[in-house]
């Protein structure tokens, strides 16, 4: 329920704090007043997108901010899922827009993206206003409608993930068929491929063993000339450095007696000698090894041009590369062999999720079908006491094919007179009575799910006198259990059954036009009232008048409380 809306620098309000009453409200003001400014704040806190033209002028930032009480919703757990600090008696969503066009979302203090605002507004809020009647030629908008009284939410599931699974197989078997059509085109050259990569029977590192050892035979004569020139300095019988080493260790051994430092030295040195006498050894065999084998090279060098040539040929830089395209074209010339049974396989396991689809599909149809007669019944019960007495109201399920919602696709039709044939509502209702037809659908649907807020602009457009007090009435009985009904309204007959009654207002001063809103007095109400029946000039009847339906409106609140009391109990 929202408790308390604080705005400030936001197009004609300079800054507004306001709390607001659980039950049923309504807003009055002269056309013009700011009560749509009023209804743009709240839906900018519900994530509209917003506009820096609705900074104040001269002001570098505009904020909104509104309270939520939220304890009897149990709505912790989408605070929970979103790591957002939760307190149900005080949720507090924020709103700042500034001037360089950069806009920040808050959750109880929190910065939060716009979508998940916009996500938490939706279960916050209902704004109905006068285009939204406009859903009504929405076929979607009719579903919902029948879904929600039908509380069919597993069955949807059970549904949709049966669907999803369907549509996924189907894409599978279009894309396999797509692949095979294009492999048989392709067929012959790819076999050519494949057979021409197999043909040469390369080795994922043979490469690089090619190009050590061609690299090696190249440069056999300096490699073999190098090592020959190494052992000679190293076993040179009188100046080898083998020998040398060799000497010197000895010649330190024979003074370690009389020059203890001498050891240790000459035991390095030891060390070095057999160290560089390995060595020596070989570099002797390498040497012996090492011999220039032409028809060797040229063995070597042909392998690398096939190797070079068919990487050039599929634009690839290794042998390993080369394998894997060989592995799927082995599968692609795999899958052309085994087509048709493999086609059958998909064929099979998509008709059989189809078939499983359909069976969910029927489930949720059943539902539906029972919940529209329960709607049917309830919009005639709501709709007669609204000025339509012959009304008749149908709703139409016809079967179409399989989609993200099932296979059921809904008319709502509607006829307000006995003589003239059902048809769809959108089509032939007039303005008042698709505002009557909303109203009536709100306040069921309101009763089948917990929505804490519900704002009704002008929703009384085209209706007056009886009808519009019993829109009224019927505000005035959404507004129980739990709920919270803001009505912005022209009509005094809607006004007089509000609670609590706010009004809108604006004044001009020397900084330009500003827009007021403030909760009325009981004497206040008489004269807004009042004003609304008879107009500026306020004359004593109108204020009999407005007394009179302020007192109609106390006593039906009373009936409601009592019949509510006993619901409860």
């Amino acid at each position: 329920m929202l408790k308390q809306l604080y705005i400030k620098n936001f197009t004609l309000i300079d800054e507004l704090n306001i709390a607001f009453n659980s039950g049923f409200s309504v807003i009055t003001g002269e056309t013009g007043a700011g009560k749509s400014i009023i209804l743009g704040a709240i839906n900018l806190l519900l994530g509209q997108r917003a506009d820096t033209k609705v900074i104040k002028a001269d002001k570098d930032k505009c904020v909104i901010e509104a309270h939520f009480n939220l304890s009897k919703y149990g709505m912790d757990q989408f605070f929970a899922y979103n790591d957002i600090d939760y307190d149900s008696e005080d949720c507090i969503i924020r709103r700042e827009i500034n001037k360089n066009g950069k806009s920040r979302a808050f959750v109880n203090d929190m910065p939060v993206q716009l979508t998940l605002m916009r996500e938490l507004g939706e279960m916050l809020v209902d704004i109905h206003s006068q285009h939204q009647n406009l859903l009504l030629q929405k076929e979607n908008f009719q579903l919902n409608v029948v879904d929600i009284i039908a509380h069919d939410e597993q069955e949807r599931k059970n549904y949709q993930e049966s669907f999803k699974a369907y549509r996924k197989a189907h894409a599978d078997l279009k894309q396999l068929e797509e692949n095979i059509a294009q492999g048989k085109e392709n067929e012959e050259f790819m076999r050519f491929q494949f057979n021409e990569i197999e043909k040469a029977n390369m080795k994922a590192d043979e490469q690089e063993n090619i190009e050590q050892e061609t690299e090696q035979l190249s440069h056999s004569e300096e490699i073999k000339e190098a090592l020959f020139e190494g052992d000679g300095l190293l076993t040179g019988e009188e100046r080898g450095a083998v020998e040398q080493v060799k000497r010197a260790a000895n010649r330190l051994h024979a003074i370690e007696q009389v020059y203890p430092n001498a050891k240790e030295l000459a035991e390095r040195l030891d060390n070095c000698h057999i160290e560089l006498k390995d060595i020596a050894q070989e570099i002797s065999r390498d040497t012996d090894h090492i011999e220039f084998d032409p028809a060797r090279l040229d063995q070597l060098n042909e392998r690398l041009d096939t190797i070079y040539s068919l990487q050039q040929k599929f634009h690839v830089s290794t042998i390993a590369e080369l394998l894997q395209i060989k592995e799927e074209l082995g599968k692609q010339l795999g899958n052309i062999d085994n087509s048709e049974e493999l086609l059958e396989e998909t064929r099979q396991r998509v008709n059989q999720l189809e078939q499983l689809c359909h069976e969910k599909a029927e489930m949720l149809t059943r539902k539906r079908e029972k919940a529209a007669l329960l709607v049917e019944k309830e919009m005639a019960n709501r709709l007669v006491p609204l000025g339509i007495p012959n009304v008749r109201f149908q709703i139409q399920l016809t079967v179409k094919e399989l989609s993200e919602d099932g296979r059921d696709k809904i008319a709502f039709l509607f006829s307000a007179n006995r003589s003239t044939p059902l048809q769809p509502v959108s089509q032939v209702a007039s303005g008042g009575e698709i505002a009557r037809v909303m109203l009536s659908l709100k306040a069921m649907i309101s009763g089948a799910v917990q929505l804490p807020t519900i704002i009704f602009d002008e929703i009384d457009t085209g209706v007056s006198g009886r009808v519009a007090e019993m829109m009224a009435q019927i505000m005035q009985e959404m507004g129980q259990h739990n709920r919270q009904v803001i009505s912005i309204t022209h009509l005094p007959q809607i006004a007089a059954l509000g609670t609590t009654h706010y009004k809108v207002s604006k004044e001009e001063t020397n900084e330009g036009t500003v827009s007021h809103m403030r909760l009325l007095t009981d004497d206040e109400r008489i004269q807004e009232i009042a004003q609304m029946l008879s107009g500026s000039n306020i004359s004593a009847e109108a204020i009999s008048n407005a007394k009179a339906l302020l007192k109609k409106s106390m006593r039906h609140r009373l009936e409601i409380s009592t019949i509510s009391h006993y619901e409860t109990r």
